[in-house]
């Protein structure tokens, strides 16, 4: 007999015990949206790609999306008074990809972009944009929730919604 034993059921099942991994794991197969979040500060706009947006009250109309503390967007939204949240279309796959890649010109064509509402950079061609108001950026390991109440904003873009799954961006099927 060797002084290896043999793998649990759990780990033969493929069974992660551990937090960060674990995390990972499940929400690759959990759905979510895909928005562009944006804000200016500093005489430059800054975005970023989040899937961690929801809605959370209808009165008043707040919402809440997560960002790390280590995004090169994060010093302008931690003290934005004011944000932009898109709604991504899935004809906006590059767009989402600008978005999330490190040290791209986000804002650089092909790009379409305006400045909107209390100086928000608001994208073109989304399906929905809305200008936010940040109420509170509370801490959350390594990330901050945001939370912001809904100022102004246009839900009537064309087409249907970008998803984000399995580690890569998806349209739904009918």
């Amino acid at each position: 007999m060797s002084g290896t034993s043999a793998p649990s059921a759990e780990q033969a099942a493929g069974v992660i015990d551990t937090g960060p991994d674990l995390l990972r794991a499940a929400f690759r197969q959990h759905a979510a949206g895909v928005a562009v979040i944006t804000a200016s500060g500093g005489g430059r706009p800054v975005g970023f790609t989040a899937t961690s947006l929801t809605s959370v009250a209808a009165d008043p109309p707040l919402l809440s999306f997560g960002i790390g503390t280590g995004s090169s967007s994060w010093p302008v939204v931690s003290e934005a008074t004011h944000v932009g949240v898109h709604i991504l279309g899935e004809h906006q796959r590059e767009l989402a990809d600008t978005f999330a890649r490190s040290g791209a010109d986000r804002f650089a064509p092909p790009t379409r972009w305006h400045p909107g509402p209390c100086g928000v950079p608001v994208l073109e061609g989304v399906l929905a944009w809305l200008v936010c108001r940040v109420v509170a950026r509370v801490p959350a390991g390594d990330h901050r929730v945001v939370l912001a109440e809904v100022t102004v904003g246009d839900p009537a873009g064309p087409g249907r919604p970008l998803l984000y799954h399995q580690g890569r961006f998806n349209a739904l099927r009918d």
